[in-house]
């Protein structure tokens, strides 16, 4: 049995854990915890980060909260992607930026970006 160590990976499952959560089901930890057959604390802990998931319990996380397993491991900053579109202008000038926003949370932080950088200026 694999268990992974508490670094920046478990950090991530733990946020990933209660978002997911929160956005994909109905359920409260209570419910999570029945669903995988573990003690409501137990999975509190995960959620918290306090301690570890066993990685027996990844598959059935992941069908529960209706994803897959890779998505328990990314990272918000995964959540946005810019692309850069030139052509070949004699100024070498941007032609357009293309934002992949995949979520509303995601949205939200490149809104508060914005405008603090506008504030700054």
């Amino acid at each position: 049995m694999f268990i992974f160590e508490k670094n920046s990976t478990m950090t991530t499952i733990s946020k990933n854990l209660r978002k997911l959560r929160v956005n994909n089901t109905p359920y409260g930890q209570t419910e999570m915890a029945n669903l995988l057959e573990i003690k409501q604390s137990t999975y509190c802990n995960w959620e918290s980060g306090l301690s570890d998931v066993k990685s027996e319990y990844l598959p059935k996380i992941a069908s529960i909260l209706g994803v897959e397993i890779k998505d328990l491991f990314s990272s918000d900053s995964s959540k946005i992607e810019i692309t850069q579109h030139n052509t070949d202008n004699k100024d070498n000038s941007m032609n357009g930026l293309v934002f992949v926003l995949t979520d509303k949370e995601s949205v939200e932080r490149l809104v508060d970006f914005l405008k603090d950088k506008i504030i700054q200026k």
